[in-house]
């Protein structure tokens, strides 16, 4: 090669950068010495910035698009300036790439509780997260402010630093808005332009801007939703009288299909729910008013009928392993007096927490209290 082909290529060089990791937000052109050889190809692709660092200092950005460096008045030295020095010039230039594209699905989140004065709820915490879309708006900025000389810097080393900024700033607004809990998922929208706009000035100073900000979630404590859960089961029950009257009828075909607690006791338990069940579904029959030739008649019944006597209580007993009853209190009196009936006798009644002894139970204590009067005279 003659010393004409040398000196061309030393006259020729290309500067250009394709990204595959969709991570780099900024990257250094690797060339040896950092030297940029005059007549160079500078390209730029869209969604890219350049930009030269010459002496230590920041020289100038470039858009994108396809630069030819020869002019006397760029930032570069070439090393044919310098060929008493063997091609190796002492002055250098380094060019970084900035990736001005979105950076997309970025994720933000509170890591503790928020606290706000809610005008239906009273004090209470939420917590919140989204995601947001972070891009370079300032190339020369993002350099000098962040990265420094840091030859590839990723997203990642950024982001810690504006979850945090995004926190600081959704705290904020969403203290001051005013907007109740319940009607936060129908302001998501809003409230996250909000916060957006509060964090813009914030990240402008690092050569940042935020396009867009989500919030896909706004969450209660879990005692605050457990309370929300119970009135919303209310509002679905709807009529509570029929509610209980469901009820009523599922307990007693559990309590009647449940042979764990014997025979004796589910029909117990079912024949006192079904009394009352009757009873309160007889006071409803008499207070509907009666169909006549001409439509419906006022009933003639009493407005306020006296409450019926509460069912007397049955008990069942447990000896041997084996369960008798149910029993009337008479019943268990008549039994106590013959012996049969001990103090220790296990006993259960209907809405009992589970078997005791008959002393236990004040009932059925006072059977073996009350001593019987002294035999009449012969």
């Amino acid at each position: 090669m003659g010393i004409f082909d040398f000196l061309t290529g030393e006259f020729i060089d290309v500067i250009h950068w394709t990204d595959d990791t969709r991570d780099t937000m900024v990257w250094r052109f690797q060339r040896e010495g950092h030297e940029i050889k005059y007549g160079a190809k500078l390209t730029v692709r869209e969604g890219q910035a350049a930009v030269f660092i010459h002496e230590g200092q920041l020289a100038d950005v470039f858009t994108p698009g396809l630069y030819m460096l020869e002019t006397n008045n760029m930032p570069v030295m070439t090393t044919l300036q310098h060929w008493d020095h063997g091609f190796r010039s002492p002055f250098k230039s380094e060019v970084y790439f900035v990736n001005t594209a979105r950076f997309n699905d970025l994720k933000w989140g509170t890591k503790n509780p928020i606290m706000l004065r809610d005008p239906e709820f009273g004090p209470t915490r939420i917590r919140a997260f989204g995601t947001y879309t972070v891009r370079v708006s300032d190339p020369a900025l993002f350099l000098s402010e962040i990265v420094g000389t840091d030859g590839e810097f990723t997203k990642d080393e950024i982001t810690f630093q504006i979850r945090n900024i995004i926190v600081q700033e959704f705290s904020r607004a969403i203290a001051a808005s005013g907007i109740p809990v319940l009607d936060m998922a129908a302001n998501t929208a809003d409230l996250g332009k909000l916060v957006a706009g509060a964090i813009s000035p914030t990240v402008a100073a690092y050569g940042l801007a935020i396009p867009e900000l989500y919030i896909e979630n706004i969450s209660l404590p879990p005692a605050v939703e457990k309370a929300l859960d119970k009135r919303t089961s209310m509002g679905i029950a709807g009529d509570l009288n029929k509610y209980a009257q469901y009820s009523t009828a599922e307990a007693m075909t559990s309590a009647a299909s449940n042979p764990s607690g014997g025979g004796g006791m589910g029909a117990g338990l079912g024949m006192g729910m079904g009394m009352a069940m009757a009873q309160q579904m007889a006071r409803q029959q008499d207070q509907q008013p009666q169909e006549g030739p001409w439509g419906a008649r006022p009933s003639t019944a009493p407005a306020s009928p006296p409450p019926p006597p509460a069912p007397e209580r049955v008990w069942h007993i447990a000896e041997h392993g084996e369960t008798r009853g149910p029993f009337s209190r008479a019943a268990m009196g008549r039994m106590a007096s013959k012996g049969e009936l001990a103090r220790g006798t296990m006993v259960w009644t209907a809405g009992q927490d589970g078997w005791l002894p008959a002393e236990d139970i004040a009932e059925l204590a006072q059977l073996f209290t009350v001593l019987p009067p002294p035999p009449p005279p012969a």
